[in-house]
């Protein structure tokens, strides 16, 4: 890729990143990016494309990473279609989330006529006010679950109400329960396809493409400081303790790019839950080294980096810790040994 394609990339991010009120993120300008990303990044298939569109992930989440979680699910989204082979539910003037957490009251679609509609509640549903159609994962039956595309502006669709959007990171990522009334929707795929699908896995990597992305940001910001005086022992190693994550980090996104679709799915998902859980891993331990080697200063009195932190903190919470490494040790105990 270019990298003056990249550095574009980058300019327009970070004008996204402040040209709402205040100096605000604009969702706006995020989401135009978004669907002008999606265009030349849409059909992610093979280890060269997947490679493309996660350096492009991680470059956002160096920018800023709201700008980040608004693009990034629009992009799945189309690559979930292209994958499927469903470019007709694709316009120009689209822009889509991805919702396939699970909650207490399932979300069922049943036949109707000669299509499907959708009955229930669905919770997590981010930019969900903000975003035109979603792709919602749905019980066909008490075992399986369906992939169905809806639009956002459907009357039978409505927030849940709930405690309200409180975070303090990703404070415009408002996410929200939705409650279906007989929505019609667009079947994508058969039964349990969203799923099985070996691009299931590098979805769940390019999030980690975006974190990956704010720790080197975080990581440069302490190199900054370091570079403004002379730094003693413990900074240098601090320096060196980040270098070596950042390292570990790209060189597990660099195998799983690498990864061949047409492979074993369980050696898919080892090594895209290996990538995941090495990014999220390094990413935490940044945020610790960085908070302890700059104090309170940057946390207290720069706007940049005291949002990076909360955004972070708070994207990171999307990997769900000790049930994905107990998850990975699954795959290794059914995979081949090492």
């Amino acid at each position: 890729m270019p990298s003056t394609w990249l550095a574009d990339v980058a300019e327009r991010a970070a004008a996204a990143a402040t040209s709402g009120p205040g100096g605000t993120p604009d969702l706006g300008a995020a989401l135009g990016l978004a669907r002008d990303l999606g265009d030349v990044l849409g059909d992610a298939a093979g280890a060269a494309a997947r490679a493309e569109r996660w350096q492009v992930l991680a470059t956002l989440g160096a920018v800023d990473l709201t700008v980040a979680r608004a693009v990034e699910p629009h992009l799945d989204a189309v690559a979930i279609l292209h994958e499927a082979q469903e470019q007709r539910l694709l316009a120009d003037t689209c822009t889509w989330g991805v919702y396939a957490a699970e909650g207490p009251r399932r979300l069922r679609a049943q036949r109707d006529g000669e299509g499907w509609s959708l009955e229930g509640e669905k919770p997590w549903c981010s930019l969900a006010g903000s975003v035109s159609h979603a792709l919602l994962t749905a019980w066909v039956d008490e075992d399986r679950r369906g992939l169905f595309a809806v639009r956002l502006d459907d009357p039978g669709i409505f927030p849940l109400d709930g405690p309200g959007w409180v975070a303090r990171g990703l404070s415009q990522v408002t996410s929200t329960g939705l409650r279906l009334d007989d929505v019609w929707a667009e079947p994508v795929g058969g039964p349990g396809w969203y799923l099985e699908r070996p691009g299931f896995w590098w979805g769940g990597v390019g999030v980690a493409a975006v974190w990956h992305g704010a720790t080197v940001a975080l990581a440069r910001r302490l190199r900054e400081a370091c570079a403004q005086r002379q730094p003693d022992q413990v900074a240098l190693l601090h320096l060196g303790r980040i270098d070596t994550l950042l390292a570990t980090g790209r060189a597990a996104l660099r195998e799983a790019a690498g990864a061949d679709d047409g492979g074993d799915d369980g050696d898919l998902s080892l090594v895209a839950a290996r990538a995941r859980q090495v990014v999220a891993d390094g990413a935490a331990e940044v945020l610790d080294v960085v908070g302890r080697a700059l104090g309170p200063g940057p946390l207290a009195t720069e706007e940049e980096h005291a949002r990076r932190v909360a955004d972070l903190q708070l994207y990171l919470r999307q990997h769900h810790a000790e049930r994905d490494l107990a998850r990975q040790g699954e795959l290794v105990l059914a995979g081949r040994p090492w």
